[in-house]
């Protein structure tokens, strides 16, 4: 029945099973036969019908057979042939350069602070790919809770005093150590922010702290670099749970000295000034208790939330008041200059302006001029405070002589153990710790027997020994803060207090109160020359230290890189 309707051709399938699905429908031309199952032809051959032309001499094949010759398939050029309009004579220039690029390498044995700052000074397509320290969950780290712990570490470092370089280089620390890479730390005088990018197509993450508040506690500045360190060390685990926790117990911390001790440090400096200058014992009981007075009626200004302006200006006063009353009196043996001057040294901002000039001189030009705008106003605090009281003394007939300088006897041993009796003082006012105090006391007794040694026996001008005795208290500092693996404040702060020119400002001070501005600027400008002299020495002490250091990262004779540029050199 069914054959008699038509031929095979014309059957329909009687099930799915019946027909295939790649058979070609009825009225199709199927002359072209379909191709053979056991010789499957590539897909990088010459489609049927297309005519290769061709090529030139030298675009041939890599096995090196002449164009044209033999079959089809050998006449299409290799991928790795140069182009038939490549020149050697005019090529383009090379992105890589023939010795090729040198790897970066980080070693382990440099402390963070020298590897973290080699990366930040090196252009971002050149810093090595991060090697995760602490260990991370499967699905990575949780990278909000990895940048605000970052940002609260950076906050307690720059608001201990911290250099703004040093403070990023602690930022780009902690995050590559929990694996993120591709972060950009950014540090200004209240700011901080960091921003993270997974990566070129993704979105960046980007989170921002403000530094409302500043406590000097290198204590805490210590425990923060402990931390850190702890973080970028493989054989130490610290979870991101483990470092917050951590973090807490160094806010909550209590400072190491309480305010008495801080008073009674604060006379102590200040007596230990006078004695310098050439004081006596009477002397250095008179300019103590000045300067514990004007301490206390600092933190009562302070108590009822006075700015810190105010607080030097109260500061400045009784040591001043003292120094008139001694004149009134007829005391002239105790040499008022003297009680003035040391309390000028308790209260002359040199933490402050050493950190400005060192963010000055890395490049980081906003946070340096906010710092040295700071010192600028504390500085005019403890004028006003100072002029206030002269002013008065001077309306009461007290015979303050400006040209009465100070002609230091010649007692070195007596001047040296004052010097390192100011600094541990200036130590413990900058509540650091109890295990360098005594290494920066030595460290300013070294200080002050190169300044005399310079200015005193060698009659060299008193800046330029200012200059190096603070270079060679930036050297041993920043030596032995590698050797603590800690920050290098600790050990050089505190030393410069012998070098600080309070004297200098007491006589120009003295000369503007009495009517002789041009004398009064002439000797306010050699004391803003020794405080720069101090910073700069200091400063670049510590970068003479890291010439003695091995270069992180320096393979094949590269060189240390410097700072921030401005000027493409």
């Amino acid at each position: 029945m069914v054959a008699e309707q038509g031929g095979p051709e014309d059957q329909k399938p009687q099930s799915d099973e019946a027909r295939s699905a790649f058979t070609p429908p009825a009225g199709v031309d199927r002359r072209a036969s379909a191709p053979d199952d056991d010789h499957p032809t590539s897909e990088f051959a010459v489609p049927a019908g297309l005519t290769t032309e061709p090529q030139g001499p030298g675009t041939g094949s890599a096995s090196g057979s002449a164009p044209g010759s033999g079959s089809g398939s050998e006449t299409i050029g290799s991928a790795f042939a140069p182009p038939r309009t490549y020149s050697a004579q005019h090529s383009p220039p090379a992105f890589t350069p023939a010795h090729g690029s040198p790897m970066i390498r980080l070693t382990k044995e440099a402390p963070w602070q020298d590897r973290m700052r080699t990366m930040l000074r090196m252009p971002v397509a050149e810093r090595p790919a991060p090697e995760t320290v602490q260990k991370a969950d499967e699905a990575g780290p949780a990278v909000p809770r990895v940048l605000d712990l970052t940002l609260r570490i950076g906050e307690l470092l720059l608001a201990g005093g911290e250099g703004a370089e040093d403070v990023e280089a602690a930022m780009f620390a902690v995050t590559r150590s929990y694996g993120l890479d591709r972060c950009e730390p950014t540090v200004t005088f209240t700011l901080l922010s960091i921003s993270h990018q997974p990566s070129l197509v993704d979105d960046p993450v980007t989170s921002s702290r403000t530094v409302r508040r500043r406590a000097t506690d290198y204590t805490r500045l210590a425990a923060v670099f402990r931390l850190i360190d702890d973080i970028t060390t493989e054989d130490v685990e610290v979870s991101l749970e483990e470092a917050y926790r951590r973090l807490a117990e160094i806010r909550r911390n209590r400072h190491p000295y309480s305010g008495w001790v801080l008073t009674l440090a604060a006379g102590g400096l200040a007596g230990a000034a006078s004695v310098l200058l050439g004081g006596g014992p009477l002397v250095f009981l008179v300019a103590a208790v000045g300067a514990m007075l004007g301490d206390r009626l600092a933190w009562l200004c302070a108590g009822r939330g006075l700015p810190e302006f105010y607080q030097f200006v109260a500061a400045a006063m009784p040591p001043a008041a003292l120094g008139v009353a001694l004149t009134l009196t007829h005391w002239s043996d105790l040499q008022p200059s003297a009680v003035i001057t040391g309390g000028l040294f308790a209260l002359l901002p040199g933490r402050a302006l050493v950190a400005g000039v060192q963010d000055g001189l890395t490049g980081f030009y906003i946070t340096a001029a906010a710092r040295l705008l700071e010192v600028m106003y504390l500085f005019i605090g403890i004028v006003v405070g100072v002029l206030l009281v002269l002013y008065l003394g001077l309306q009461l007939g007290a015979q303050l002589n400006p040209e009465a300088r100070f002609i230091a006897p010649d007692r070195p041993v007596v001047q040296i153990l004052a010097s390192m009796a100011l600094c541990f003082a200036f130590a413990i006012l900058l509540q650091q710790d109890r295990s360098t105090v005594l290494a920066v006391t030595l460290n300013g007794g070294v200080a002050w027997v190169i300044y005399g040694a310079m200015a005193r026996t060698g009659n060299i001008s008193p800046v330029a020994a200012t200059a190096t005795a603070a270079g060679l208290v930036g050297l041993f500092g920043q030596l032995l803060s590698r050797y603590r693996y800690t920050s290098s404040l600790p050990f050089i702060t505190a030393a410069i207090g012998p070098l600080l020119p309070g004297s200098a400002t007491y006589f120009g001070l003295l000369a503007v109160a009495q009517g002789r501005v041009n004398a009064g600027l002439s000797s306010l400008s050699t004391a803003v020359a020794t405080a720069l002299a101090i910073a700069i020495g200091v400063n670049l002490g510590s970068e003479i230290s890291r010439l003695f250091m091995r270069v992180p990262g320096a393979v094949g004779g590269a060189g240390r890189r410097a700072a921030k540029r401005t000027r493409g050199f």
